[in-house]
């Protein structure tokens, strides 16, 4: 006979239950031995909480073959099917969003481009995702734990307000309120970046270090922070906003209103500017790659010379960034890292020569280009980290 529906939440309500469920979803298949030993726990309060995850079937036990002699160990696992969620990443020019399910394995994806930045435009294209990924995956609607938002900026994710996104060109707009409303589900929103130090953390290259920095190039320069195994989003959720570093108080106007940003003289616009500035055509960051890749001639020089400007300002700003927090990795994502070989060697040597004593070399610097289907996967991530009641690490 099967046990008594019982909700996911009462579930984990005891901690200790949601970190059990945390640590195999992110560092399975474990023993209950090896789960004890991570947690530091006792073996039998392991066993004491286990009963209720595996009867409701939100983790099993298989039997592994044991290397060597002894006898076969029985591993635990997440079933991933338990459950579905929805991740949402808003950009100012397209929604994009997907259905994943408790592993962050993605089910369905959509994009919708969008005709403003305005936020009724953004939310209502988000909404309306949302009833669409979940039409496409009828079998999924019906174990849908909520929906999970990354947008660019300050955002206070326990009032699922954005408080100021310079690259949205919003204020003080309620993202949760709308679409919860809309979906009838519940809503968690995030900095987009600090959705990926969540994945990379869980699923990703993050898995192997305690300190480590994602930083987002591209249109902006994002970062998001994980700090001694914890998500750092500072005081007030404003944490990590490495594009507004001021590094040339006389440099060029960035879009957050100032002169000089790291974001002004790294982002896709300062590279598209230099080109323009040397008499060279080029309308995006794409063809601006061609150019340099395999244009001829001057404008080829100067496309190179671009994103080598771009690069030696982007290291000095993530040296900045070693000598305060001694990182152990930065990952370089967003849709702008595909430009690596054009920036990165400048990158490297800007890094190198401003770095503090072994800063640099304390830290590996690790290329990941991100999708727009990887952005909407951390958000989905959101979704299942507040659904576990878990600690980021």
């Amino acid at each position: 006979m099967s046990p008594s529906p019982v909700r996911f939440s009462d579930l984990v309500s005891e901690q200790s239950r949601a970190e059990i469920f945390a640590t195999v979803l992110t560092s399975g298949p474990l023993s209950r031995t090896q789960l004890a030993q991570r947690l530091g726990l006792v073996p039998s309060s392991v066993t004491r909480m286990l009963p209720p995850l595996l009867e409701h079937g939100y983790l099993h036990e298989s039997d592994t073959a044991p290397n060597g002699r002894g006898r076969p160990q029985k591993m635990l696992h997440v079933n991933p099917d338990k459950h579905t969620v929805v991740g949402i990443k808003i950009g100012p020019a397209q929604v994009s969003g997907v259905v994943t399910d408790m592993a962050a394995n993605v089910l369905a994806r959509l994009e919708e481009p969008i005709a403003d930045r305005t936020p009724e435009t953004a939310l209502s294209a988000a909404a309306a995702l949302t009833g669409r990924l979940l039409a496409q995956t009828p079998e999924a609607a019906d174990r849908v734990l909520g929906v999970g938002v990354g947008v660019s900026g300050h955002v206070d994710s326990a009032a699922g307000v954005c408080r100021y996104s310079a690259l949205l060109d919003w204020n003080k707009v309620d993202v949760a309120g709308p679409l919860r409303a809309a979906t009838g589900l519940p809503v968690v929103v995030n900095n987009d970046v600090n959705t990926l130090v969540v994945a990379e953390r869980w699923f990703g290259q993050g898995r192997d270090v305690d300190s480590f920095a994602v930083v987002t190039v591209g249109p902006g320069i994002g970062c998001g922070l994980l700090l001694d195994g914890a998500l750092f989003s500072g005081a007030t959720g404003l944490a990590g906003e490495l594009g507004h570093l001021p590094l040339d108080p006389a440099g060029p106007m960035c879009s957050c209103g100032r002169r000089g940003c790291l974001e002004a003289l790294a982002g896709d616009r300062a590279v598209l500017r230099h080109l323009q500035d040397a008499g060279v055509p080029c309308a995006t960051i794409t063809e601006a790659m061609d150019i340099a890749r395999s244009g001829s001639g001057s404008a080829q020089t100067v496309a190179r010379s671009a994103f080598a400007e771009a690069g030696t300002a982007l290291g000095r700003g993530l040296a900045g960034m070693c000598n305060l927090l001694n990182l152990q990795k930065i990952i370089l994502a967003g849709e702008g890292a595909v430009a690596h070989d054009l920036f990165g060697p400048a990158l490297n040597q800007a890094l190198d020569a401003h770095a503090f004593s072994t800063a640099a070399r304390d830290c590996d610097v690790h290329v990941h280009p991100v999708t727009h289907d990887l952005w909407a996967r951390g958000a989905a991530c959101l979704v299942i980290r507040e659904a576990v009641g878990a600690a980021i690490s």
